[in-house]
């Protein structure tokens, strides 16, 4: 069977979904106005319901991939990317849980390989704490991708889910920028020498916005498409204007200018000359800049998220990707942490040979899954081959080869007595192993 150009090979446990998988992915609904509103992924998750795949094996695991996905996301820190694979065979999700500043613009790139023939669901959703995660964006069928812009300081989880029985690659990129454009020219060179809440006033108070420093009278830039609310002076701010940006929940503050170019109830689109820089009010003795601030109904906000156009990019994958799909394990002195930091909290420090099965790839990382479903990254550096095995023996006894490391887990085979063994790997009171030409678990003896 072929699934989105990539061979694959099907068990015999999932034969009888493939005519109901080719139904979920071929058809389409002619009542068309029943799916209005919903996501890419709800409608699939209609599709699988109606099906009646919800209350079969596959279909409840391809519904808990998805719920764990949510509810237990790896960290990562932004800007962000990491190439993976995910395998047809295994109905599988991925979540991510990262922070975001209130004023950031979130940018979230997925590229398939196939192109053709792997859906991939993309969504953005709030955590809750006591509630269920709230949907903010999703990626729809025809555009891989995501644009959002946090109103919020907080963590926030992308998740990423394949159809049932489709496998491909993906690379998942993630950046962030500024919401709002910066109120100066860069030909005017501005720059930013004071932030956030620094000292005013010997400590009396903090500073409520960032000041940008360029020449006398420069001309400043509507930041965003708005109307002008105010046009006044006052002792501290000197001359100022206030714009509301069309939509928002916030106004801006243009403050110490030298002239004020337009008119309270005024129009203006983003790029827009306002005013022009200067130092009046309490500025009066310092360079000319422009006190930028914003203030809803909350207060003073930090504006520099807003506006910061220093952003750096994504690093670039340094480990083979060529690895991915395979079964590795861990050398000596090796961690797995719970983000992509060495600096992050250890998720597990695994004894030498710990069978591993690589994910993704991002940066100098391996996201990796263990024996009992547990997600981490741990170094390049830190895996190796099960090529060559660990030791080998010949059975003296019949043996029980099983699926997975645990007393609950069905017998693929039994090995009889006289039989090579291969030990490829370990985990807990289990070794992983190759005898003839199948691979299993086998429970170490006297454990």
């Amino acid at each position: 069977m072929v699934t989105g150009g990539n061979k694959i090979h099907i068990p015999s446990l999932l034969m009888p979904f493939i005519g109901i998988c080719f139904l979920l992915t071929g058809c389409s609904s002619p009542n068309r106005g029943l799916f209005a509103g919903k996501t890419a992924h709800e409608r699939y998750a209609d599709k699988i319901s109606n099906a009646g795949l919800k209350e079969t094996l596959i279909g409840q695991s391809w519904f808990a991939a998805s719920v764990k996905s949510l509810s237990q996301p790896l960290t990562i820190r932004l800007p962000y990317r990491e190439t993976g694979y995910f395998e047809a065979t295994q109905p599988d999700a991925a979540g991510y849980r990262f922070s975001a500043k209130r004023g950031d613009k979130i940018f979230i790139q997925l590229h398939k390989k196939p192109v053709a023939g792997f859906s991939l669901f993309l969504d953005l959703w709030l955590p809750g704490n006591s509630t269920q995660p709230q949907l903010l964006a999703a990626a729809d069928t025809t555009n891989d991708s995501i644009t959002y812009e946090i109103n919020k300081n907080g963590d926030y989880i992308i998740r990423l889910q394949p159809e049932l029985l489709a496998g491909g690659e993906y690379t998942l990129e993630i950046r962030t920028g500024p919401s709002l454009q910066f109120p100066i020219a860069a030909a005017a060179r501005p720059r930013i020498s004071s932030f956030w809440g620094d000292a005013r006033d010997a400590g009396a108070r903090s500073h409520e916005g960032v000041d940008i420093f360029s020449t006398f009278r420069t001309p400043l830039l509507a930041a965003a498409d708005g109307q002008v609310t105010s046009v006044t002076q006052n002792n501290l701010g000197g001359k100022v204007i206030f714009l509301r940006p069309n939509g928002k929940d916030f106004v801006l503050y243009y403050a110490h200018l030298d002239s004020q170019l337009v008119q309270q109830g005024q129009s203006v689109q983003a790029g827009d000359t306002i005013g022009l820089m200067g130092n009046t009010g309490n500025a009066r003795n310092t360079p000319p800049h422009l006190h930028f601030g914003i203030y809803a109904s909350g207060g003073a906000i930090d504006p520099l998220p807003f506006i910061e156009t220093k952003h750096t990019e994504p690093a670039s994958i340094q480990v083979p990707t060529s690895d991915l799909k395979t079964l590795r394990r861990s050398v000596r002195n090796a961690i797995i942490h719970i983000a992509p930091e060495k600096q992050a909290a250890r998720l597990l420090t695994p004894p030498a040979g710990t069978l591993l099965q690589l994910r993704s790839a991002t940066g100098a990382w391996y996201k990796v899954k263990l024996p009992d479903g547990r997600e981490g990254f741990v170094a390049g550096e830190s895996v190796n081959p099960i090529s060559t095995p660990l030791r080998t023996y010949k059975t003296d006894s019949t043996q029980m080869l099983q699926d997975t490391p645990s007393p609950l887990a069905s017998t693929k085979a039994l090995i009889t007595a006289n039989n090579t063994i291969r030990v490829l790997g370990i985990f807990e009171n289990y070794h992983f192993v190759q005898a003839g030409d199948k691979q299993g678990w086998i429970k170490i003896a006297n454990n």
